[in-house]
C-alpha cells in the first residue's frame, strides 16, 4: 500500500483533496494542460472521481461538472468538497444500468484509486453498486469526458456510444495494457472518427507515432509507484497510461505537434 493510500483515510477529506489537486498536474501532466482539448463551458463528465483532482480543476473551466464515483466514502467525499457546479453520482459507469460487483483492494477502501468491475488479483474485497449509463443521464451540451476505471473502460464508452456519435466530445482515458487489451477500445473510437493523442513530454505525439504499449513495458516499475513518489520524488520518470481522443482532424493545443515519437521519455 501506498504512503498516500494509508494516509488519505486518516486526514479530513478536505485536507485529502486539495492534497491531491495540487500533487496530481505533476503526476499526469495532461491535467496541467486542459485548455489544450477542453473549451470553457459546457458539461465536463468525470468517470471515476476518486478525490477530485480532475473534479476540482474541471470546476474552474466548464460549467457544470457530473462525476460517476462508486465507492460510497469517495462519492461522500467529494460531495462535501466540491464546488456549486458539480454533481456527484454514487454509481459505477457501465454499460447498462443494473447492479454489479466492484472489486476492491483488500479492506474494502477505494483510496488506492484501483477498484473497478473487472477483477485483478490486487483487489481483495467486494461491494455491490448501481451502474449508470452516461446515455441515460441528462448531460447537456459535453466537452469532455475522461474515464478512468481500471480496466472496465471499453464498458463505459459503449454505455456513451449515442453521446460520442452526437456530440463529439473530447476523450481522455486510461489505457494500460497490463490491465485490459487496448485494442477494443481503439477500435471502438477509432470507428467513430477519433484520432489518439499522448503526452510523453512537452508536446503532443499522435497515438499512432507512438509505442504505447512498449513505453509501458519499460515504464511498467514506475506504475507501482505512489501519487507521492511520482509527483515529488527525486527523477520522476513518466509513465504515459491515459490518452487523449479527439474528433476528426482535431489536435491539442497550438504548439506544432511532431509526429515522429522523438518526445518519448526513456523509462
Amino acid at each position: 500500500m501506498t504512503l498516500a493510500a494509508r494516509l488519505g483515510p486518516l486526514l479530513p477529506a478536505r485536507l485529502v483533496a486539495e492534497a491531491a489537486s495540487r500533487l496530481y498536474p505533476r503526476f499526469e501532466p495532461e491535467l496541467a494542460r486542459l485548455a489544450d482539448f477542453c473549451p470553457p463551458g459546457g458539461t465536463a463528465v468525470d468517470v471515476g472521481g476518486w478525490y477530485g483532482p480532475w473534479t476540482r480543476r474541471l470546476a474552474r473551466r466548464a460549467e457544470r461538472v457530473v462525476v460517476i464515483e462508486p465507492v460510497p466514502h469517495l462519492a461522500r467525499a467529494l460531495a462535501a468538497t466540491s464546488a456549486a457546479n458539480v454533481q456527484v453520482i454514487q454509481a459505477a459507469a457501465a454499460e447498462g444500468p443494473g447492479r454489479a460487483t466492484l472489486w476492491l483492494p483488500p479492506g474494502g477502501r477505494g483510496d488506492r484509486g484501483v477498484s473497478s468491475l473487472v477483477r485483478r488479483p490486487v483487489h481483495g474485497a467486494a461491494l455491490e453498486v448501481d451502474c449508470v449509463a452516461l446515455d441515460e443521464l441528462v448531460l447537456g451540451p459535453v466537452t469532455l469526458l475522461k474515464v478512468d476505471v481500471d480496466g472496465a473502460e471499453l464498458a463505459v464508452l459503449r454505455g456513451a456510444r449515442r453521446l460520442l456519435v452526437r456530440q463529439h466530445p473530447a476523450l481522455f482515458v486510461e489505457l494500460e495494457a497490463r490491465i485490459q487489451p487496448p485494442g477494443p477500445v481503439l477500435e471502438l473510437l477509432g470507428g467513430l472518427g477519433y484520432r489518439g493523442w499522448v503526452l510523453p513530454g512537452r508536446e503532443w505525439v499522435e497515438l499512432s507515432r507512438f509505442d504505447l504499449a512498449g513505453h509501458q513495458a519499460r515504464s511498467c516499475h514506475v506504475a507501482e509507484h505512489g501519487l507521492l513518489r511520482r509527483s515529488l520524488g527525486p527523477g520522476r520518470r513518466r509513465y504515459v497510461n491515459s490518452v487523449l481522443f479527439l474528433p476528426g482532424t482535431r489536435r491539442p493545443g497550438r504548439v506544432s505537434v511532431r509526429d515522429d515519437g522523438g518526445h518519448e521519455l526513456r523509462a
